[in-house]
């Protein structure tokens, strides 16, 4: 499925990369991740964090990051897409200590919106994992600087699904429900959320609709939701298949893992693309129904328009 993107980065190194206002782009700069994301968090109450799901990499840097005391000084709760949010309260019980059988915890992402009918449920080391230790740094710290985690997934009922087409309308809600669950839970407590979830879920404008602008709340993702109402998101963009010394060739020397700001910098003026090299089809919405757009119609939007920042973790994360 991964698309040849060589060209595409050839062009865009060839063509000088040209930042907004004519501007020439300049090299991006590595910090470090965490005082990054601290510094995010003084200007934004919701920083999020792509997260290519099943990465051995990614996953223990989000678990350096929940070990660090800094995270929960500067964070109250953690949005996390692979859980069911109609087992709220087992997570609440098990990440603040209760004993929970482990048949009930392994619910949460069991019985999500990517579970099918018919096929046995998926395991998930590396998701019971990440709760295990969310319970254990908890464990170790007063109850006030202890983290929840909110489960993204729509409430979906696998008790009462008999069909795949049963699953669909819950499919719908995989955007607008981690919406209105950041919105309740919160902004409007006054709290704030370090939220990991899926990268094309915190696009900007989404490629799926070749960034055409649509009047369906169903096509707009998490961060076109949150902004939409108000609320300004700091994005990072987990890089986990583009090799980025192609676009910047020092970017062999930084440090792993290091974070950038892409706004004005050759990582920004690339084809978001580029980040996201999968051959996956776009449509747009016409009368209701989805109708795919030629490929040659396919539009290009330079990264920086579409995420913040980006991680390095070294090499392409697997």
């Amino acid at each position: 499925m991964r698309r040849a993107t060589a060209l595409v980065i050839l062009v865009a190194v060839s063509s000088g990369l040209w930042a907004q206002e004519g501007a020439p782009a300049r090299p991006a700069a590595p910090l470090e991740p965490m005082a990054a994301l601290l510094d995010a968090f003084e200007s934004y109450d919701v920083v999020a964090l792509s997260d290519p799901h099943g990465n051995q990499q990614v996953h223990a840097f989000h678990l350096s990051l929940i070990r660090d005391p800094r995270l929960a000084r500067a964070v109250d709760d953690i949005v996390f897409e692979t859980g069911n949010a109609l087992y709220q309260e087992v997570v609440d019980r098990y990440v603040n200590g209760a004993d929970v059988p482990i048949d009930e915890l392994r619910l949460v992402w069991q019985n999500t919106t990517q579970r099918r009918v018919g096929e046995p449920p998926v395991e998930r080391p590396l998701v019971a994992a990440f709760f295990r230790n969310v319970r254990e740094v908890n464990l170790s710290r007063s109850p006030g600087q202890r983290l929840r985690i909110l489960l993204g997934d729509p409430p979906i009922n696998w008790a009462e699904i008999e069909t795949q087409s049963d699953v669909q309308p819950w499919l719908y809600l995989r955007d607008t429900h981690p919406a209105e669950l950041i919105q309740r839970e919160v902004l409007d407590k006054g709290r704030r959320a370090f939220v990991i979830y899926g990268g094309m879920h915190l696009q900007r404008q989404n490629l799926f609709s070749n960034y055409e602008l649509v009047d369906d709340r169903r096509v707009h993702t998490l961060v076109q939701q949150l902004e939409g109402a108000g609320t300004p998101v700091f994005t990072v963009w987990v890089n986990a298949s583009t090799d980025l010394e192609a676009l910047q060739a020092d970017i062999s020397t930084w440090p792993a893992p290091s974070l950038a700001h892409v706004r004005g910098t050759l990582l920004g003026a690339a084809d978001f693309e580029t980040f996201y090299p999968f051959d996956v089809p776009r449509a747009r919405l016409v009368e209701g129904a989805l109708v795919p757009i030629a490929r040659e119609e396919w539009r290009t939007l330079p990264m920086e328009e579409q995420f913040d920042a980006v991680l390095h973790l070294g090499s392409p994360a697997r």
